[in-house]
C-alpha cells in the first residue's frame, strides 16, 4: 500500500496490531479511536459480548461524524465461559496465564462495519492451546511489558509465540482483526484490497 493513498476507510481503533494488519492487505485508512464502555454486563455471552463492542465502537466513531466507512473489532479470551479481558496488574497477569496454561482456551474477535447502509458485524473464533507455564515464566513474561494491555494477558504475535503448543482458527484474528472475515465486510461495502491492485477484491 502507497502511503500516500487516499484513505477510503476510518479503522476505530488505536493498536498498531491491527493498522498493521489492515495495511498488510493493502486499505488506506485514517485513525479515530473508540471511546465506549467496555464493561461485560451481567450474564452477557463471550459472543455477545465481543459482537456488542465492535458494533459500538463503529457507530460510536460513526455518529462522531465521520463520512468514511468505520471499521472497528474487539478480542476477548474465553476459558471455561469465563471472558479474560486486560489484566490489571502484575498479579492479575500472571493469574490469567496460570489458568491458560497447558489448555485449550477460545479467542473471539468480532470485527464490524458501519456505512451508509448500517452495521454489518462478523465473528471469528480459535482456539489456543498453550504449552505447561510455570509461574516464573508467567512473572517473567510480565516484565517484558506486552502482557499489559492485551486480552488474556499475551500477544500471539510477540514474546508469547513461545507458549503456543497449536491454533485451529485464524491467526490474525488471535492478534485482533480477522482478515477472512474483515475482507468480506470490505468486500460487500465494495471497499477493494490490494489497492485495488487488479480488480476488486
Amino acid at each position: 500500500m502507497n502511503p500516500t493513498d487516499r484513505p477510503v476507510l476510518c479503522l476505530a481503533s488505536a493498536s498498531p496490531r491491527r493498522r498493521e494488519l489492515l495495511s498488510q492487505i493493502g486499505v488506506p485508512h485514517i485513525v479515530t479511536g473508540a471511546n465506549i464502555d467496555e464493561t461485560l454486563r451481567q450474564d452477557e455471552r463471550a459472543r455477545d459480548y465481543v459482537l456488542r463492542l465492535a458494533r459500538e465502537k463503529a457507530v460510536s466513531v460513526r455518529r462522531g461524524g465521520q463520512a468514511l466507512p468505520v471499521l472497528a473489532a474487539d478480542t476477548t479470551v474465553v476459558l471455561d465461559g469465563l471472558v479474560f479481558g486486560k489484566p490489571y496488574d502484575r498479579a492479575d497477569a500472571v493469574r490469567m496465564l496460570g489458568r491458560l496454561s497447558g489448555r485449550d482456551h477460545e479467542v473471539l474477535t468480532a470485527v464490524a462495519l458501519a456505512d451508509a447502509r448500517g452495521v454489518q458485524v462478523r465473528l471469528s473464533s480459535s482456539t489456543v492451546r498453550f504449552r505447561a507455564l510455570s509461574t516464573e515464566e508467567c512473572a517473567a513474561y510480565w516484565e517484558t511489558g506486552e502482557p499489559r494491555d492485551k486480552a488474556g494477558g499475551y500477544a500471539i504475535q510477540g514474546f508469547a509465540a513461545v507458549f503456543v503448543e497449536s491454533l485451529n482458527g485464524s491467526y490474525s484474528g488471535v492478534m485482533g482483526l480477522p482478515l477472512f472475515e474483515t475482507g468480506e465486510l470490505l468486500r460487500d461495502a465494495g471497499i477493494a484490497c490490494w489497492g485495488g491492485a487488479g480488480g476488486r477484491f
